[in-house]
């Protein structure tokens, strides 16, 4: 059984397909109502039209004019109670580098790492 409330919301927002697939379905195996976006602004579109959305997993390199890193400040504006994990293969980052108490998921990561760091912080924002 897992630690994630329901019925959780969570936006994951991952340009590799497949990168976002696995996500996805690890984190539905959880209960939780999943949505995906390949960039920031299919992202922005998401949370506008889905005011319920708990979550937002990001990676920060992704193609257009916003990245990772500032789609969570702008998430962090927007939405300041949504909570955020971040996660990249190519930067290193300290959960304090991250705004509003972000953590942040180093790539490669096990299933299990993504399921306690989403755990972690839909905690800490109920």
């Amino acid at each position: 059984m897992t630690g994630i409330p329901s019925p959780a919301s969570i936006l994951v927002v991952e340009d590799e397909t497949f990168v976002r697939m696995v996500a996805v379905d690890v984190l539905s195996d959880t209960g939780a109502t999943l949505y995906e976006a390949g960039d920031a602004d299919e992202a922005l579109t998401l949370i506008e039209a889905h005011p319920e959305i708990d979550l937002i997993f990001t990676d920060i390199s992704m193609p257009g004019e916003i990245d990772g890193m500032a789609l969570a400040r702008r998430v962090h504006e927007l939405r300041p109670t949504m909570a955020i994990v971040v996660t990249s293969g190519k930067h290193r980052l300290r959960d304090s580098d991250l705004p509003d108490d972000g953590i942040f998921l180093a790539k490669p990561y096990r299933a299990e790492q993504l399921v306690r760091a989403v755990e972690r912080q839909l905690a800490r924002a109920a």
